[in-house]
């Protein structure tokens, strides 16, 4: 039993290699457009000035949440620009923004596609099973030997470590529709499609909403990783701290990815629930609007 071997590793290995020799311009593509939309939001995050950004990030937060939100967000970031982690911060954002939009359109795809069809679910959910259990480490192998060194085999990481959450409360979000309501689209004669965007979809949002917030925090959680493949950020930040034994590096690095962590939280939490915070900028216009008609139509 000792001389039984089964060469996994060696298998992989193959078709990593045929994979790079037959679909290398594949991954030369992907590689041109993921450094192109990396280097363009990038630039925009660093090349604006930084109290532009911070009463933009505040402004979002008021609209969506509340003043508070934005008083602290005023204040968070400026700590941020203190600490001297601004560039890395806008670095890390641009970074967890694009590939949570990537991973958003894969994932929300993917779980119509299994809420719609059994044989499907029946297939993807082991693969996410799969997925989800496997080391964020490993990720960035084959991320690597495809992409090489810097911020494309990061994102490429990022991206399919965020995609489960999407993919499973988008089909839980679809499948938690009330069949009645199904039912009643089907008997005006609508089509499975009209059903999907009609009915099931915008019933569904909070949940996949939900799902969207996972898909970001855990897309934040692969790009403080992501420092270790040469993806410039926090993450880079992190890993030159634990390399050079720099504690304050690493302190001042943490703490700018928990403030950018609990603000995408607190602003995706928004998104999905907004008549749960009556305070939201959005939720004060909307009061005003129905006192305007009230009076108009007692008028």
């Amino acid at each position: 039993m000792e001389n039984i071997r089964i060469p996994i590793g060696a298998w992989v290995d193959s078709a990593f290699d045929w994979l790079k020799e037959n679909v290398a311009w594949f991954f030369d593509a992907v590689t041109w457009l993921f450094n192109f939309l990396i280097e363009v939001l990038t630039d925009v995050l660093v090349d604006l000035h930084p109290l532009v950004i911070i009463l933009l990030l505040a402004l979002i937060g008021w609209v969506l949440r509340s003043w508070q939100m934005a008083v602290g967000t005023v204040i968070t970031m400026f700590f941020i620009m203190t600490m001297d982690q601004w560039v890395a911060s806008m670095q890390t954002l641009a970074l967890v923004l694009i590939a949570a939009v990537i991973a958003v359109i894969i994932a929300v795809p993917v779980g119509i596609l299994a809420a719609r069809n059994e044989a499907a679910s029946t297939v993807i959910k082991p693969i996410l099973d799969f997925m989800q259990t496997m080391p964020s480490f490993v990720y960035l192998i084959p991320a690597v030997t495809f992409f090489g060194i810097g911020v494309v085999p990061g994102l490429v990481a990022t991206v399919i470590f965020a995609l489960p959450p999407g993919v499973r409360f988008t089909e839980l979000g679809i499948r938690g529709v009330d069949s009645e309501t199904v039912e009643a689209g089907q008997s005006f004669g609508a089509t499975p499609g009209q059903i999907l965007r009609g009915v099931q979809l915008p019933l569904a949002t909070p949940t996949i909403m939900a799902g969207i917030n996972q898909v970001i925090m855990l897309a934040l959680a692969m790009a403080v990783i992501a420092g270790m493949v040469g993806a410039d950020g926090l993450g880079k930040n992190v890993v030159e701290a634990i390399a050079t034994q720099n504690l304050p590096l690493g302190v001042e690095a943490g703490l700018g990815v928990v403030i950018i962590a609990v603000y995408l939280d607190r602003v995706t939490a928004a998104l999905g629930n907004a008549k749960d915070y009556p305070r939201s900028l959005v939720a004060g216009l909307r009061r005003r609007s129905a006192k305007n008609k009230t009076a108009a139509a007692a008028a």
